[in-house]
């Protein structure tokens, strides 16, 4: 059978002749590609800007529109505006975190549970905005997730909930996070109950009740106490201007610096995750003794298995008798590794001043995640590890966002200490 070259100069391909015919001589490759490279000069000559908040200076419809899904159109290309939804959340004044609230739960009534969620959960992170109006609502919808849309239920909201658990089988989990979130002397006390006599549903969940109290940050003690995990003082950590890069002040944290220890598993160099000032009065919430406390981890090894330190009384960080090589461990290639974070160190610093406890409490929101204290923003279940020495779980203390600090990172570094045993872990999680 008679068959001819293709015409694209740079291709071997050869085709029939009814083939050339069809396509003016090339290959079906070629003919594509040379479809998809007019497609792209048409789109790029003819594609318009569009502006959706053009004369629009109301914050309110601003975030309405971003909160709007566009559909997908090559044509067009939408300006962003130029602030971050973020941003223009922590601007709202008093008057306007009402309207948006409003506005979150009329989406809630006409269906939208998405958009409303994320609204609400917005208000309640970036501007600490009580949600006690719009809780019956949520219970309404039988709206349980996330729980902590419920952190500011009444009592009667409260009961209303501790009663449901008991009979709601397909809402439980959401009900015992949203009364996690809830957290007072009640619910307290009945989570001490549930550890003493497990309640006759326990069989139907994967963990105990008492244990879903580690996703609203806090644990029941021995004697049936609340025992916060986190400190309520939250600093974010923030890309620094670049005009403000010559600033040579001192900084109350150092991020990201070669530490001068090896990995036992691995045999790469460790990281100094942060290097705390912990004299500075920025740092004084950490109740931390000395001039400095270093968190060392690696890396690579610790995204696999929680990884430990000792702590001197000098802030030095060394590695751990207490850690235990993961089962799995790839093998790893150190020269396979680049040390790109470490170029971070001094594009990023500690904020000058503390936000929302729970700015970044949930990880769906677009907010800066990296932070000093503050809830951690668990990509998946709680985990506060268990200090080895004492057996009590670990205080969290700050969080990288991986994905903010290093090009095409992905993943959040969660570090935590037991102050008594001078132990601090670090662990990894990711979507």
């Amino acid at each position: 059978m008679i068959r001819i070259s293709c015409k694209s100069e740079d291709c071997l391909a050869t085709i029939l002749p009814t083939t050339a015919e069809k396509t003016g001589g090339y290959c079906m490759p070629c003919r594509q590609e040379m479809n998809h490279q007019e497609r792209q000069r048409y789109i790029k000559e003819n594609r318009k800007d569009v502006d959706l908040y053009e004369g629009i200076d109301d914050p309110v419809e601003i975030l309405k529109i971003m909160h709007t899904p566009t559909s997908h159109d090559p044509l067009i290309q939408y300006i962003p505006y130029g602030l971050s939804r973020e941003q223009l959340y922590i601007s709202l004044s008093e008057e306007d975190t009402d309207r948006m609230l409003v506005y979150g739960m009329s989406l809630l009534d006409f269906g939208d549970e998405d958009t409303s969620q994320d609204i609400l959960l917005s208000l309640l992170c970036y501007k600490n905005k009580s949600l006690a109006t719009s809780i019956q609502g949520l219970i309404s919808h039988d709206l349980y997730y996330p729980g902590l849309l419920f952190k500011g239920a009444s009592d009667e909201e409260r009961d209303q909930l501790l009663n449901q658990v008991e009979r709601d089988k397909e809402s439980r989990n959401h009900l015992l996070v949203s009364l996690a979130w809830i957290g007072d002397e009640q619910v307290v006390k009945r989570f001490c109950e549930w550890r003493k006599s497990p309640p006759r549903w326990v069989e139907e969940l994967h963990i105990r009740p008492e244990q879903y109290t580690y996703e609203a940050g806090w644990e029941l003690t021995s004697i049936g106490n609340r025992r916060n995990l986190f400190h309520e003082y939250n600093y974010a950590i923030e890309k620094i201007e670049a005009s403000d890069l010559s600033n040579e002040a001192i900084e109350p944290v150092i991020l990201l610096t070669a530490s001068s220890h090896t990995c036992l598993w691995c045999g790469g160099k460790l990281t100094t995750l942060l290097d705390l000032k912990v004299c500075h009065p920025s740092l004084h919430f950490l109740s931390m003794t000395g001039e400095r406390f270093k968190l060392d981890t690696c890396v690579i090894c610790s995204c696999y298995s929680v990884m430990f330190m000792d702590v001197d009384s000098n802030g030095e960080s060394k590695w751990s008798t207490y850690n235990q090589k993961p089962d799995y461990l790839p093998v790893i290639n150190i020269e396979d590794y680049d040390n790109q974070h470490l170029s971070a160190s001094k594009l990023f610093r500690l904020s000058s001043q503390p936000r929302n406890s729970y700015h970044a409490a949930h990880w769906t929101l677009e907010s800066t995640i990296s932070q000093v204290g503050g809830h951690p923003t668990w990509i998946q279940d709680a985990e506060y590890p268990i200090c080895p020495c004492c057996s009590k779980h670990m205080f969290f203390i700050s969080q990288l966002d991986w994905g903010e600090l290093v090009a095409y990172g992905e993943g959040i570094y969660y570090t935590f200490i037991c102050s008594n045993c001078r132990i601090t872990a670090t662990s990894f999680q990711q979507s």
